[in-house]
């Protein structure tokens, strides 16, 4: 009989309790317990989203593999299925930038822009969880690649 690991003791810690109606606010420390908590469960959330809808798709195209003998039908298909494998592309490298949120929640980095240091806020943590960089370093990023790709 085996026990608990030391890794698997150590990442054992008292849950925190979060109420149904809890949202992060201003007035209260960044990326404390409560909002570490309620990131972290948000981007679970949508991550098994991303991962019921994917295998949904892969049911849908295994089922799709059949002869078709209209051209225009077959076309039509084919159409559908090559839509389909790049929602799936998408979601599965969205679910790679999740997966590196949950890590960053981990050792205490999430919520901090990557170049700047800053607090990332929390209104755009709630849009979009997986946000590395505060608006306005995204903006300039944005800007940036912009200029390069005009030149």
């Amino acid at each position: 009989m085996m026990g608990i690991g030391v890794d698997e003791g150590a990442q054992m810690k008292a849950e925190t309790f979060l109420p149904d109606d809890y949202r992060p606010a201003e007035d209260e420390p960044f990326m404390n317990d409560r909002q570490l908590e309620y990131f972290r469960r948000k981007l679970h959330a949508w991550k098994n989203d991303l991962l019921a809808e994917s295998r949904d798709t892969i049911e849908a195209l295994q089922e799709g593999t059949r002869n078709i003998p209209d051209v225009t039908d077959r076309a039509s298909e084919e159409t559908d299925r090559a839509i389909e494998l790049r929602t799936r592309d998408r979601q599965r490298k969205l679910v790679a930038k999740i997966d590196s949120a949950l890590r960053r929640i981990d050792e205490g980095e999430y919520g901090y822009c990557e170049v700047t240091g800053e607090p990332i806020s929390l209104k755009r943590l709630d849009a979009r969880p997986i946000a590395t960089m505060s608006l306005e370093a995204q903006e300039r990023h944005e800007r940036r690649e912009k200029v390069h790709r005009d030149d």
